[in-house]
């Protein structure tokens, strides 16, 4: 199989993919909530998610859920999970071990001007070369200085973009960062020149201006969004999914896909 037909269950044929992100827990001690999604996720693919990034252990156990979705394996891990600075991380997973839970892609993180950024760029070249092997695609989420945002330059466009771009070079088919919300955005896709999705970003309890930061997203250059904290911990998990999907594969305005996200969770209480 070759890494587009692979890629079109991660991106549906508008060339867009709504994303769960399920791999928190290889990230942050703060998981609530992912355990009773994962049921949730053929409902999920109904209202218009295309794909699941998720972990190993995870989707050996609950294989089922993962039947009909696009799914992307988590390749590496944080081994300083309880620390908040910049993680260091380790590779866990093969793209051979990947295929074996019939993987669409595997993902990896990058951090461009940190302190473990000679190994993180080392990892992505390795994983790069075995997925070019399995022509399995690689998605690379380069971001700089770290996972969270330190400094003014870790979250400024030009930093971000340079960062996709870097990581485009060492080998990724797609590019997973966050968006800064700047007008200058759009330098994040014109660096990249492969799709981009965007990360979900911070839990926030404010749906409306949270679908107006995707439409952001989407209007600059972005194929997509990553989303993790703000559909596994939202009131109607499945209101947001649909909502989302009303954005990213519908073209719907921010106000309409709002306007779904209350109807929806009206008739679920």
């Amino acid at each position: 199989m070759t890494k587009k037909r692979r890629l079109a269950r991660v991106f549906a044929q508008d060339g867009k993919s709504l994303t769960l992100a399920l791999d928190g827990s290889y990230f942050s001690s703060k998981i609530e909530g992912i355990d009773k999604v994962i049921p949730l996720i053929p409902t999920f693919v109904k209202h218009g998610l295309d794909a699941v990034l998720g972990t190993y252990g995870m989707v050996k156990r609950y294989p089922d859920a993962f039947q009909d979705v696009g799914m992307m394996l988590r390749a590496d891990m944080s081994t300083n999970v309880f620390d908040a600075s910049v993680p260091d991380t380790t590779t866990v997973l093969s793209v051979k071990e990947a295929l074996r839970l019939s993987a669409d892609g595997v993902i990896v993180m990058t951090f461009p001007g940190a302190h473990n950024e000679k190994h993180t760029h080392q990892a992505v070249r390795e994983l790069a070369s075995q997925a070019d092997e399995w022509n399995v695609p690689l998605i690379v989420e380069s971001l700089p200085y770290g996972y969270a945002v330190t400094t003014e330059s870790s979250n400024h466009a030009p930093i971000l973009a340079a960062a996709a771009n870097m990581a485009v070079e060492l080998g990724a088919d797609v590019i997973k960062t966050r968006y800064s919300g700047e007008p200058d955005d759009l330098l994040i896709a014109q660096y990249a020149k492969v799709p981009v999705l965007a990360l979900g970003g911070p839990k926030t309890d404010d749906v409306k201006a949270y679908l107006s930061f995707v439409n952001h997203c989407l209007a600059n250059g972005a194929k997509g969004v990553a989303v993790g904290r703000n559909i596994v911990q939202n009131k109607s998990p499945v209101a947001m999914v649909a909502a989302l999907n009303a954005l990213i594969h519908k073209g719907d305005s921010v106000e309409s896909a709002y306007q779904l996200y209350q109807t929806m969770c009206l008739e679920t209480m």
